[in-house]
């Protein structure tokens, strides 16, 4: 089983920076950790990837640029870092434990999510 805890939502202006936090118990027997959000009234959309082995990231084109994603293995925590954030970055961010062959950018591969962090952008 595995647990995913994140943490490091909040209320900030555009422009400004936040870094979220996901931590990880369990993870033996998971290869990557994706990062989602879902924004009011929409559908929940990929955000990037990153492999435990190797630090591998992957990202959606539509935040290449403004956001970086790390890991630490020794705390078994991923990392979003967003930068230059936009009143339409507004949502609930959710970090998943990827597990199964499929694309890093299917929700359907990540069978474990953590409860979410709401972001909120101000303009």
């Amino acid at each position: 089983q595995v647990q995913l805890v994140e943490s490091g939502g909040g209320l900030v202006q555009a422009g400004g920076s936040l870094r979220l936090s996901c931590a990880a118990s369990g993870r033996t027997f998971t290869s990557a950790m994706g990062w989602f959000r879902q924004a009011p009234g929409k559908e929940r959309e990929f955000v990037g990837a990153v492999t435990w082995l190797g630090g591998s990231t992957f990202y959606a084109d539509s935040v290449k640029g403004r956001f970086t994603i790390s890991r630490d293995n020794a705390k078994n925590t991923v990392y979003l870092q967003i930068d230059s954030l936009k009143p339409e970055d507004t949502a609930v961010y959710y970090c998943a434990a990827y597990v199964s062959g499929g694309s890093y950018s299917y929700g359907s591969s990540y069978p474990y999510w953590g409860q979410g962090t709401q972001v909120t952008v101000s303009s």
